[in-house]
C-alpha cells in the first residue's frame, strides 16, 4: 500500500479523462510491479496469500485505518469514518464532480505520490474492511493489495467484490456513486427484510388501477389496503404521480405481506415502487416498450420483471425487497 499522502508536482486536466479505463490506465497502472501489468486477468483471480499469513491482513487493516484518519482533510467534508455502513453514504457524498475534478487535475500521471491514488488505494481497503466488519465478508488476498476481493454470502448468492474497481468506476460517472454500489451489491443481499412488520397477510389479490389519477390511488388503497396507514413522505407528490400518465398501476404484496410493490406502466417503461408499513422506500424504473406490458412474477425471495426493450423480450431478477 501506498502510505503517505503528499502533494504532486505534475497537473493534469480532468478533461481528458473518458472512463474507469482511461482512469486506471493513466494513474494506477503504473504502480503495478512491472512483471505484472502485461496479465491483470491473473492478478484478479490468483490467490495472494495461500498460507493465510495474518501479517498480510494486517497491511489492509492499516490502510484502511489511514484512510479513515486522513479523508476527511483530502475530501475538505467531516466524514465521521467509524466502519460503519452509513460512513460509506457520508463517505459517498463527499465524492461529488468538483472533488472528483480536483482530485485528477491534482494527481501526477503515473505518479505514487498524488491524492487520488492514495485516496483509491487506502479507500478500497476502508469500503472492504467495512464489509468484513458489518457482514462477515472474507478478504480474498490479491497483489497489489488494492486489487484485493472481498467474498460476501448472502441470500442472493456468493459474491466476489472488487471494491477498488467501485471507486474507479464512480470516478469516472458520478451519477453511479460508491454508496449506490455498496447499497445494491452489500446492503440489500443482506438485509434482514424478514424482520420487518407484516402490512397484511399473504396471499390477498388486487386488482388492477385502471384510472390511475393520484386520488383514485388515495381512495384504491383506502377501499383494498386499509392497514397501509400513509405512503410515506417521500412518495411521488400528487404533481408528480400525475406526470407519469400511467396506462394501469399493480399491485403485489411481497415478502409474506411485509412490503407492498406499486406498479405501473407509461410510454416510457415500468415504474415500480416498494413500501413497508411506514410507506415508501425505494423505487425502480426499467424502460420497455409501449406494448406488451411487463409481467411481474415472485418466486422465493426473486422477484422477476419481465418486459420487451428495443424489440426484445428482457427478464430483471431482484430479491423480493427491492434494489
Amino acid at each position: 500500500m501506498v502510505s503517505e499522502w503528499t502533494a504532486p508536482a505534475v497537473r493534469v486536466s480532468a478533461a481528458a479523462m473518458v472512463g474507469p479505463e482511461a482512469i486506471f490506465e493513466r494513474y494506477f497502472l503504473p504502480l503495478y510491479p512491472a512483471e505484472l501489468r502485461g496479465d491483470l486477468a491473473r492478478i484478479r483471480t490468483e490467490n495472494a496469500n495461500i498460507a493465510r499469513n495474518p501479517a498480510v491482513l494486517a497491511h489492509l487493516d492499516e490502510a484502511a485505518l489511514i484512510f479513515a484518519e486522513r479523508a476527511s482533510a483530502l475530501l475538505e467534508a467531516d466524514l465521521h469514518l467509524d466502519f460503519s455502513d452509513a460512513s460509506i453514504h457520508r463517505l459517498s457524498a463527499a465524492l461529488g464532480q468538483a472533488t472528483i475534478s480536483r482530485l485528477l487535475e491534482g494527481q501526477e500521471a503515473g505518479g505514487p505520490d498524488g491524492s487520488l491514488s492514495n485516496l483509491v488505494i487506502h479507500g478500497a481497503a476502508y469500503v472492504g474492511a467495512c464489509i468484513v466488519k458489518n457482514h462477515d465478508g472474507v478478504w480474498q488476498v490479491r497483489r497489489p493489495l488494492w486489487e484485493s476481493l472481498v467474498r460476501l454470502e448472502s441470500r442472493a448468492g456468493v459474491g466476489d467484490l472488487a471494491v477498488f474497481h467501485w471507486w474507479l468506476k464512480s470516478l469516472a460517472d458520478p451519477n453511479v456513486t460508491l454508496a449506490d454500489r455498496y447499497r445494491a451489491q452489500v446492503i440489500v443481499p443482506t438485509e434482514a427484510a424478514e424482520q420487518l412488520p407484516v402490512i397484511a397477510a399473504p396471499g390477498r389479490r388486487f386488482p388492477r388501477l385502471e384510472k390511475t389519477a393520484y386520488h383514485m390511488l388515495y381512495q384504491y388503497l383506502k377501499a383494498n389496503l386499509p392497514e397501509l396507514r400513509t405512503v410515506g413522505e417521500h412518495f411521488p407528490s400528487a404533481e408528480r404521480w400525475e406526470d407519469y400518465h400511467f396506462k394501469w398501476v399493480g399491485f403485489v404484496l411481497l415478502g409474506e405481506g411485509r412490503k407492498l410493490l406499486i406498479h405501473g406502466q407509461n410510454a416510457t417503461g415500468a415504474h415500480l415502487f416498494w413500501l413497508t408499513l411506514d410507506g415508501f422506500e425505494k423505487a425502480a424504473f426499467f424502460p420497455c416498450d409501449a406494448f406488451p406490458d411487463h409481467r411481474i412474477e415472485t418466486d422465493g425471495d426473486k422477484l422477476r420483471v419481465h418486459y420487451r426493450g428495443g424489440g426484445k423480450d428482457l427478464t430483471h431478477e431482484l430479491l423480493w425487497w427491492g434494489p
